[in-house]
């Protein structure tokens, strides 16, 4: 059907969902309640398990558009019922599109299925050299520093800490020492000494922990969790994020959520929150997590 004009000038164009017949296979009544708002859709399939999940701005408008690709025809026929969940915003629906995709696993989501870690430099209290882990990882007398996509740059990260601040290579693992004998790096004129004496353990332990702190901020520049608040037309939501965790979003008037299984930092959530939430965007509300117990603050 084509825009036309009415005899006082008014353009008028066409109802997308007009003049269309929807798959008789799939639930009309599911298509029929899909809102114009923000939020995640998914397309169950035939046994009651999820074939696609996406997001969008406009619910209604996104799901029709796949019901018109004909590119997407297998996957439509595997589809008997569309369901969505609202979000105040593209935030949100960012958040929880990659946490559903990543839980359920659908078929014909291929780009968000992988749940990729990320990693962090991580130095216990009485330790004099940093390990790689998990950025995940939880420990009692352990700080974590750095944010890395792979261990590959992380250990690369270490690398260029030593040679920037002057650090033996050997003391933090990444040389082979030989005994009597200073560090390649020492040979170099890049190493303070700590790997034949010139300088003491505790005095490299010491700069080693003040040149990791320039790494602080990119692990996470908050104390604890925080809320980020978001705003819809008719919908206040606030998103809960740990370290890089994303731990869920209360609404309305909730203000508490329990939250299941341990914080998955992933390098998903890091990439749609990074920018923003360093760059000061957000509007940001207190929270406490304790015990799997996420309550907002006043």
């Amino acid at each position: 059907m084509r825009s036309r004009v009415t005899s006082v000038g008014l353009i008028v164009r066409p109802d997308p969902a007009s003049g269309y017949r929807y798959p008789d296979h799939i639930d009309r009544a599911s298509l029929d309640a899909l809102p114009r708002h923000p939020g995640v859709y998914l397309f169950i399939g035939h046994d009651g398990a999820p074939v696609y999940i996406g997001k969008s701005v406009c619910l209604r408008s996104r799901v029709l558009s796949h019901l018109r690709t004909p590119e997407e025809a297998a996957m439509l026929r595997d589809t008997a019922r569309v369901e969505f969940l609202r979000t105040a915003g593209d935030i949100g629906a960012l958040l929880l599109e990659s946490r559903l995709i990543k839980q359920m696993q659908p078929h014909y989501n291929s780009l968000l299925r992988m749940v990729r870690d990320t990693y962090a430099l991580a130095l216990d209290d009485d330790g004099a050299a940093p390990s790689i882990c998990s950025s995940g990882s939880r420990s009692g007398g352990r700080q974590l520093f750095g944010l890395f996509g792979t261990r590959a740059s992380a250990t690369e990260a270490l690398r260029a800490l030593a040679r920037r601040h002057g650090l033996c290579p050997a003391l933090l693992g990444l040389e082979t020492q030989v005994c009597g004998r200073g560090c390649f790096s020492r040979q170099l004129g890049r190493c303070n000494g700590a790997c034949i004496g010139t300088e003491t353990a505790e005095q490299h332990a010491s700069r080693l922990r003040a040149a990791l702190s320039t790494m602080q901020e990119a692990v996470w520049p908050f104390a604890g969790a925080v809320g980020i608040v978001e705003r819809g037309a008719d919908m206040r939501q606030i998103h809960v994020v740990d370290r890089w965790a994303y731990l869920g979003s209360l609404e309305g008037r909730r203000r508490r959520l329990k939250q299941s299984g341990p914080p998955l930092v992933d390098i998903d959530t890091y990439k749609i929150l990074a920018a923003p939430l360093l760059g000061g965007s957000f509007e940001l509300a207190p929270c406490t997590v304790r015990d799997g117990l996420v309550t907002l603050g006043e």
